[in-house]
């Protein structure tokens, strides 16, 4: 079984704001159906307001974000399937609750993950 991560950046979704409660409602009942089917691993949403952090090896800390993570926000859900194609289906699952693209990325095998 493989780790697939779905996600979307916050400035795809396109929801009226009187719409929103329906779009989560949607995508917590692909959530509940994931888990149902023992696909599931994890998900949210990056918190707008709590400004991202960037921790060195030394331990040092400051607001300074990699440049290319700088736009790292949106929702997420990582689920464990046998195939690709297995993401598909569910990557189109939460791309039709949440009413915008999701892009589907697979996680490097670690034997120890």
């Amino acid at each position: 079984m493989t780790h697939y991560l779905i996600s979307f950046p916050a400035a795809a979704m396109q929801v009226p704001p009187h719409e929103l409660p329906a779009v989560g409602d949607a995508a917590r009942a692909v959530v509940r159906e994931a888990k149902a089917a023992g696909v599931y691993v994890f998900a949210g949403g990056i918190h707008s307001g709590v400004a991202p952090l960037r921790v060195q090896g030394d331990g040092h800390a400051g607001p300074n974000t990699d440049p290319a993570a700088q736009n790292l926000d949106g929702g997420f859900c990582v689920l464990k399937l046998p195939t690709r194609d297995a993401a598909v289906q569910w990557a189109a699952k939460i791309a039709a609750a949440c009413r915008c693209a999701q892009e589907l990325r697979e996680f490097a095998h670690d034997p120890e993950s």
